[in-house]
């Protein structure tokens, strides 16, 4: 398996899918559909019985590149109308394949996973953390609604409460509340991140794995459909709201990293 933008290793049961776009990660179409892609490669490989998704760089996943997918060397995205308007729609057509496989998936998360990137890190079964983690869908922030299926995700995760909460605030958690909040399962040192996610990865792949993908379809069953249902809602939604004076504001604040100035239009 040879993909651009990601790197694909398997041993001893476990697969690893480790994201190489650093130092931030931004993510495009092209490199979600890679990683679909590579999940359903893995589901027909009988050596792989787990999914480690890691990424290589100082943050997990920054968020998503709605333009040429190069950042402009001041950790922001190389935002363009064009790209926004034309490519959403297919990223979240590739991002609704990540749940459509068979295999459990561990992310190991360091740095930041923001807006797109915590929706990239809530495909997993479980999110394995360091202190340095950074989480927030901060969609509001930018003036639109959230994206990649977070509508379901996120509450699904950590309650109906915490998520209006993250979603409403759009704030920024670091990963000790990130584990109180159950957004992440265990946080650990940053130089012990991967080995953590592999500990967890050999002690599901010990087990029957028959057993484990039935298991877990059992207890995913339905996702995939509302992922889909949840993303033609948030599509339609965020393209509305990109046409107000209050998302240009926004985009333009987050990029000048400044808090912006709405006034609901």
């Amino acid at each position: 398996m040879s993909y651009a933008d990601i790197a694909v290793a398997v041993e001893q049961h476990v697969a690893t899918v480790e994201i190489r776009r650093p130092p931030l990660n931004f993510f495009d179409h092209g490199l979600i559909r890679q990683i679909a892609d590579a999940f359903a490669e893995l589901d027909t490989d009988p050596n792989c019985r787990v999914i480690i998704l890691a990424s290589e760089g100082k943050a997990f996943c920054a968020g998503a590149n709605f333009g040429t997918g190069q950042s402009d060397g001041s950790g922001n995205t190389d935002f363009t109308e064009d790209g926004f308007q034309n490519t959403t729609g297919t990223l979240y057509r590739e991002g609704a394949r990540l749940f459509d496989n068979k295999k459990p998936i561990i992310a190991a998360v360091q740095g930041a996973a923001i807006g797109g990137g915590l929706g990239l890190s809530l495909t997993a079964d479980f999110r394995i953390a360091c202190k340095e983690a950074r989480f927030a869908a901060n969609f509001v922030k930018l003036g639109i609604h959230q994206g990649f299926g977070i509508s379901v995700t996120l509450p699904r995760l950590i309650g109906q409460q915490a998520a209006m909460n993250m979603l409403l605030t759009g704030r920024r958690v670091n990963g000790v509340e990130a584990l109180e909040l159950g957004l992440v399962d265990q946080l650990v040192d940053i130089d012990d991140l991967r080995a953590s996610a592999r500990a967890l990865a050999d002690e599901i792949a010990e087990n029957a794995p028959l057993a484990v993908m039935s298991v877990r379809a059992t207890m995913r069953a339905g996702l995939a459909e509302e992922i889909r249902t949840a993303t033609d809602h948030e599509l339609q939604e965020q393209q509305r709201l990109r046409s107000t004076h209050d998302a240009i504001e926004g985009i333009k604040a987050v990029s000048e990293r400044r808090p912006g100035i709405f006034n609901g239009r």
